[in-house]
């Protein structure tokens, strides 16, 4: 599984997008890596460079995350779309931005909000933070609606389950 983040989104539901992005933007790639070193999902993050970016794509390696900033002229969203165009059924997308998550859905992928995301990196700190027995029961804890679910839902309910820790 891969999981495609909006960067400039994740990081605006949680910090919002004033100040220091490039300090946002370092602590969001530790996070990530945190995540994957537990996970082992390969985890990609999208930054825009529409606006000051370089004539091309930038594609970097940071601590195990790959980091994707567009090129100038094309937003994050189109690289986003793209990607999971190409990895189809193996991708989940990070991202609150409707049109973002119906065209990844239409080629599917399955759209996880950054809020929903955010809670998992949030876990994660707790866990890292403290490992008490109430944590460990609560995750392993059985969870679920009896009502049977859409096939839609379902498919994004099972890639939640993996994404969490």
């Amino acid at each position: 599984m891969e999981i495609v983040i909006d960067g400039y989104n994740l990081i605006g539901s949680e910090h919002g997008l004033h100040g220091a992005l490039e300090h946002k933007r370092n602590w969001l790639v530790q996070q990530l890596a945190q995540y994957q070193k537990i996970k082992r999902f390969g985890v990609t993050v999208v930054f825009d460079g529409w606006r000051s970016g370089q004539t091309r794509e930038v594609a970097e390696k940071s601590d195990g995350i790959s980091v994707i900033y567009s090129r100038l002229g094309e937003k994050a969203d189109s690289v986003i779309v793209r990607m999971a165009r190409e990895k189809s059924a193996g991708a989940v997308v990070v991202s609150s931005d409707r049109e973002i998550r119906n065209a990844v859905e239409r080629s599917g992928a399955v759209a996880v909000s950054a809020n929903e995301f955010n809670q998992i990196l949030h876990a994660l700190n707790e866990r890292d933070r403290d490992e008490d027995d109430e944590l460990r029961d609560s995750r392993t804890a059985k969870r679920g609606n009896p009502r049977r679910l859409s096939k839609a839902e379902h498919r994004r309910s099972e890639k939640l389950k993996k994404l969490k820790l």
